[in-house]
């Protein structure tokens, strides 16, 4: 059960990132409502886009719509035993066998089943496109397609509660228990219902490409979210929480889902204040709980009556550079990282309190995929000795052996963020030197679409360009973000070597062959420079007072990891 895996996770997790609060005396009430501030941008409902991944769905409605894992507070993939089960077959051919829960019904009462994860992998695998200027492109505009393009068929019944994941003969995927996880399967027969079919198993099994078309459209579109204009027969749950509704007043309400078949959500109601909300002035209405924000984003935030940690994360603060535009020739690309002063980025703005020796935090981060925990980190981080600290003379010749005179570098990131803008106002004044001009160009309605569309240069945001919590142990978004084709490579990105490199990584489970990809990747990304690595993002995690059961959780999934679990007296 979900509960005794939450139990469990308790016990063990670190000091690092566990909070526990004893519940008070006896005199004390819970809350009927917690109120839950993320720096997440609430777009899509759809994690599996590149719209919901970019925004960090997965923060949000990770309680809301389930998978058969979810990404735990140290980052690791968990099972979530309540949606079903999922197995390896033994077998020459790497088979996963999926049996979704008896019980599982949608909060509309429609039963879950193989048919979404037919649509899941349907959207993800890449094979179904139409002809592009560059060749085809994808008809789903999904976040990425890695692992899901290496599975060969899912046999499904329509209606079935289970399913058979056959991959391709010779592949192995080792991450794969990050398919079909949490904000990531969509309920199929709502885009069944939206586009007229009985069921998505056959019309896409038949490949009539009008219905596909349509198919695609509404996964791509048919989930996007503005505050006070959602249809909700369109967003059914499958998780302890449903969505009542979404406003700029009152926040995203999330409620208990009646049709919840496992342990009921411990408080009934959530109201998630995304990105875009005054933090400040709802922390002083004391209308928080639980608050999980990038460390300095919001200025003259003051938790009275909190348990507050400041916590290195596992999304990279990072610049996504264009490929194009200024940054064009690699000789600019590499002029710019030369003037970013990342030691003193890290040093005012990417500390998480006293830096640990080793592991997250532990300095300027050194490496675009690798994580700085990882075992292999120290042995690969040798592409980034000449982009340690701003080095302005060689920026300036770098420059100048482009023929490019004097560049403007806009600068793009979701605000109001302190942090973020300090960010750039330190690379700007680092960057003068060197006969760089850079522009902040920090808006709300920023979103990394901005920089294929060319309107800013570089993106400043975490793993995948995300405003919030992002990242996971297991690094697959890290790695798919610069892939040529992802929806996730906003800058454009494509190097065919890099390219084989990942494919091979996800495959390889001998720790020397590992190391010398890894070595191999980091050296070609730090020749390239797609983009350039600040540090651990550090995020401010904070518990009110008679708040049980908080962990923190500095991932892609947020400290709403387990929300149901969440009871808060006063």
């Amino acid at each position: 059960m979900r509960r005794s895996t939450i139990r469990l996770i308790t016990v063990l997790a670190t000091a690092a990132v566990t909070t526990s609060v004893v519940a008070g005396c006896s005199t004390k009430n819970q809350v009927p409502s917690i109120g839950y501030a993320v720096d997440a941008a609430v777009a899509s409902y759809n994690g599996a886009s590149t719209l919901g991944a970019s925004s960090g769905t997965a923060a949000v409605f990770g309680r809301v719509l389930t998978g058969f894992f979810y990404t735990g507070p140290d980052g690791q993939q968990v099972a979530d035993t309540d949606v079903g089960t999922a197995k390896e077959v033994p077998g020459e051919t790497q088979t996963v066998q999926y049996r979704l829960n008896p019980d599982g019904v949608y909060s509309d009462a429609v039963k879950t089943s193989c048919d979404d994860l037919v649509l899941a992998w349907s959207a993800r695998s890449g094979k179904y496109t139409r002809p592009g200027e560059r060749g085809p492109v994808s008809l789903f505009d999904a976040a990425s397609t890695a692992g899901y393009d290496e599975i060969e068929r899912i046999d499904c019944q329509p209606g079935s509660k289970d399913a058979t994941v056959v991959f391709r003969p010779g592949k192995h995927y080792l991450p794969w228990r990050t398919l079909f996880s949490a904000a990531e399967v969509m309920p199929a027969h709502v885009v069944a219902q939206a586009v007229g079919v009985p069921n998505v198993v056959d019309a896409l099994q038949t490949g009539d490409g009008a219905v596909i078309d349509r198919i695609a459209d509404f996964w791509n579109n048919g989930w996007t979210m503005k505050p006070g204009e959602l249809d909700l027969t369109k967003f059914p749950s499958s998780g302890p929480y449903r969505i009542e509704s979404f406003s700029v007043k009152d926040g995203l309400v999330l409620v208990a889902n009646e049709k919840w078949w496992g342990d009921p959500p411990e408080t009934k109601r959530i109201v998630v204040w995304p990105k875009g909300t005054d933090f400040a002035a709802k922390a002083g209405e004391n209308a928080l709980g639980v608050v999980d924000l990038g460390a300095g984003s919001v200025a003259d935030l003051k938790l009275e009556g909190f348990d507050e940690q400041i916590l290195p994360s596992r999304s990279a603060e990072q610049l996504v550079l264009a490929t194009g535009g200024v940054f064009s020739q690699v000789e600019v690309r590499r002029a710019f990282a030369q003037c970013v002063p990342r030691q003193a980025l890290f040093d005012t703005l990417g500390k998480a309190g006293e830096p640990a020796k080793h592991g997250l935090g532990a300095g300027v981060l050194n490496a675009h995929v690798v994580q700085q925990d990882s075992l292999y980190y120290p042995a690969v981080i040798g592409g980034a000795e000449r982009y340690r600290g701003a080095d302005i003379p060689a920026a300036t010749a770098t420059l100048a052996s482009s023929g490019t005179a004097r560049p403007t570098v806009r600068i793009g990131y979701q605000g109001p963020d302190a942090r973020r803008a300090q960010t750039v106002a330190m690379i700007a004044d680092s960057c003068r030197g060197a006969g760089i001009t850079v522009v902040d160009a920090g808006a709300p309605d920023f979103t990394p679409l901005k920089l294929p569309e060319g309107a800013v240069d570089a993106v400043l945001g975490g793993t995948g360009a995300v405003p919030g919590p992002a990242g996971s142990s297991a690094g697959v978004v890290a790695f798919a973000a610069l892939r040529a084709g992802s929806g996730l490579d906003f800058g454009g990105f494509a190097n065919g070597r890099y390219d084989a490199i990942t494919d091979q990584l996800a495959g390889e489970a001998n720790s020397t062959a590992t190391l010398n990809l890894l070595t191999e990747a980091e050296n070609l990304l730090w020749a390239q420079l797609p983009s350039i690595p600040l540090f651990a993002t550090p995020r401010v995690i904070a518990f009110g007072h008679g708040m049980q059961n908080g962990i923190a959780g500095p991932t892609q999934a947020g400290t709403g990891w387990n929300m149901d679990r969440w009871v808060l007296q006063r």
